[in-house]
């Protein structure tokens, strides 16, 4: 199976070019190849997730050369999970895009579509920190064409200063990049983890250092407070169905954390300890709390969603903070969650959007365009994504105040709760201005006609569904995520797979299992 681990990196990568050079004045060939696409990456990843669901992690080798010394693409649970949550979303995504006509405003949206859908695969698949930087510019490029798609002067600037301070970031993630190696002699985050372990304590504040870096660099790309400014600007000016995309963006910068700090910095590590969860945590905090605060305060229902995700990431920064199987488990299904209601919300955002003219929370509008569908999925939005019962929303946050355990566990869960209310009386204002008030209005106009979009609404509902699912299936995923936080703490079979020739932790690391007998493939 590691043979096709490179595949949602290179067929995305060989599909956009060749829709640019052949196909860029033929939309409907466009459609038909990035849509036939990124719907083979669903079942390729659905594959990967099986095999990495049964298999200790797998690895591919580029140009055959051995790890250090070559890329690696590794393949384990959390890899596989995030491939085919990206893979999932994009295919829902194009179609609604398709459905809408938001595909037909500009001659590259399915070029840079496929560009982003390779920055991602690349992002969660690579064995290498230097390889991840690449990524990471890949997919701010990508992003930044989709965002400006369809022009706009608030779209231009917003877009501008998304990407002057992921610029920043990536600067700081050179130097970061550059004082871990100037220690470690590697970027290679498999022998990272074996000779971070081993270092000598004279080395300890410069990779210390290093690691304070990378973490700044993964809280800006998390939207994490206080590097979070350029997130509220950049969604909600962005496309419907790009926003929607960019709901697996900010997992980027979350899947970092949880990727180095565990495999590379895990809390008992005599270099680091437990630094980046006492740094960590707190910012979480404040972000969760900022989230529900700019819900509450948002003025228009695009800016509302963009807090939410905010908040949303908070949520889950809390659970990563705590660095425990059980925890982590927790923020694994609430990432799941998050992203699909976050990604639900903005196609909703996006609907009303184009019945209603604006998106407006100031002031009350007559009703539009299938006023009473709209207002029931976004009624049912809301409630997932302020965390209240039944769906999964609630059980995610239930879990991580479940897992929270320690002196801080009191101002945890009442910061969790009360801003789940903040969040829910946000919602509820808006969405009375937006669809209840609108009755209000006397008015002699009918209500305007718009064409139903029946496979734009399909989308709509297909993420809906996959909601409910991951809430009556709550048992079985969140056991599944169980296994997969408890990997991540076992280091030795990644490190392994990655290093088959004898590499393993010193003595100074904690002790770990017997070694896996996992073997690369070539």
């Amino acid at each position: 199976m590691n043979n096709w681990i490179i595949a949602p990196v290179i067929l995305p990568a060989l599909v956009a070019p060749f829709i640019v050079l052949l196909m860029r004045h033929d939309l409907f060939l466009q459609r038909i190849f990035s849509t036939a696409t990124t719907a083979a990456l669903v079942l390729i990843s659905g594959a990967l997730l099986y095999a990495a669901s049964n298999n200790p992690p797998e690895v591919y080798l580029l140009g055959n050369w051995p790890a250090p010394f070559g890329i690696v693409l590794v393949l384990d649970r959390l890899s596989a999970m995030m491939v085919t949550l990206t893979a999932v979303l994009a295919l829902v995504v194009q179609l609604y895009a398709i459905g809408t006509g938001w595909d037909a405003r500009g001659k590259h949206f399915h070029a840079l579509f496929q560009f982003q859908l390779m920055g991602l695969g690349g992002a969660f698949l690579t064995g290498d920190a230097f390889n991840l930087f690449v990524f990471f510019e890949v997919l701010l490029i990508a992003s930044y064409g989709l965002m400006i798609h369809g022009g706009g002067a608030n779209r231009l600037r917003a877009g501008i200063q998304y990407v002057a301070f992921n610029l920043v970031g990536s600067t700081l993630f050179l130097f970061a990049l550059a004082t871990v190696y100037s220690v470690a002699g590697t970027l290679n985050m498999a022998d990272l983890a074996v000779k971070v372990a081993a270092l000598p304590a004279g080395d300890a504040a410069l990779v210390r250092v290093g690691a304070v870096m990378l973490l700044m660099v993964f809280a800006i790309k998390g939207a994490l407070v206080p590097l979070q400014f350029w997130l509220p600007a950049t969604y909600g000016f962005a496309p419907g169905p790009v926003a929607a995309l960019f709901a697996v963006m900010t997992k980027v910068g979350a899947y970092a954390v949880i990727r180095v700090f565990t495999l590379i910095f895990p809390p008992d590590t005599a270099a680091t300890g437990m630094l980046f969860g006492d740094i960590l945590l707190p910012a979480a905090l404040l972000t969760l709390a900022l989230g529900a605060l700019g819900v509450m305060g948002a003025s228009g229902l695009a800016r509302l969603a963009a807090f939410a995700g905010i908040g949303s990431m908070g949520t889950l920064f809390i659970a990563v903070a705590q660095f425990t199987p059980e925890a982590m488990a927790a923020g694994l299904y609430y990432l799941v969650h998050s992203t699909l209601v976050l990604a639900v919300l903005f196609l909703i955002v996006d609907m009303v959007q184009n019945r209603r003219g604006s998106d407006s929370t100031a002031e009350a509008m007559p009703p539009m365009a299938q006023h009473g569908l709209l207002s029931a999925l976004f009624f049912v939005a809301a409630i997932a994504m302020a965390g209240m019962p039944p769906l999964s929303g609630f059980l995610g946050k239930l879990l991580i105040m479940d897992a929270t355990r320690g002196p801080d566990m009191a101002m945890i869960w009442a910061i969790i709760l009360i801003t789940s209310l903040i969040t829910m009386m946000g919602f509820a204002r808006a969405g009375s201005t937006v669809f209840w008030k609108a009755h209000a209005l006397s008015t002699t106009q009918q209500v305007p006609e718009h064409p139903t979009e029946p496979l734009a609404h399909t989308m709509i509902f297909a993420l809906m569904a996959a909601l409910v699912a991951l809430t009556v299936f709550a048992g079985p995923v969140t056991a599944w995520m169980g296994d997969t936080a408890a990997g991540l703490f076992e280091r030795t079979a990644y490190i392994q797979a990655v290093l088959p020739d004898g590499a393993t932790l010193t003595e100074s690391a904690p002790a770990q299992a017997t070694p896996s007998e996992a073997t690369v493939k070539e």
